[in-house]
């Protein structure tokens, strides 16, 4: 269920869990992921695509890093409203069940896990979000789990 219009604010109380959110889609190229891979992951099948062809995937993928990277930006312009959002506490899990291959386009959705008040600071929740990334076939090709500090609408005075 998409409740808010796409660029809406958000707060914690608008953080129940079940809304999704779908955050949009981006496509990659090989000149994209050799780049990047080049400065921040050089490992042979994201940097050479005459390795990659001999190496464990059978192609030149892209980092996971670069995945990540990119879904986050997607993350930051749909899902996590700047009005409210004070960061992450971290991430529980993340993985990367297949390959990322040039030209693949990928779809990213958020679904809000659970959402509980803060015990410590009145004036925010703590949101556990599942972020999922998805390939132009449907395959899941990235998965997160992220713990995010989200200010409350109305919070009590101090």
């Amino acid at each position: 269920m998409t409740d808010l219009p796409e660029h809406a604010p958000r707060y914690f109380e608008d953080y129940v869990p079940g809304l999704t959110v779908d955050c949009g889609a981006f496509s990659i190229t090989e000149a994209e992921i050799i780049a990047f891979a080049k400065e921040y992951d050089p490992q042979p099948f994201h940097i050479d695509p005459l390795a990659a062809a001999a190496g464990p995937f059978g192609g030149l993928i892209a980092s996971g890093w670069q995945t990540t990277s990119m879904m986050m930006r997607l993350l930051v312009e749909h899902f996590v409203s700047p009005e409210s959002g004070l960061g992450a506490a971290g991430v529980d899990e993340i993985r990367w069940p297949k390959p990322v291959r040039p030209g693949d386009t990928l779809h990213v959705r958020a679904t809000v896990l659970e959402a509980r008040r803060s015990s410590s600071k009145p004036d925010r929740g703590i949101v556990r979000s599942l972020a999922e990334v998805t390939n132009q076939h449907g395959d899941t090709v990235m998965r997160v789990t992220a713990i995010n500090f989200v200010r409350l609408r109305n919070h009590p005075a101090a």
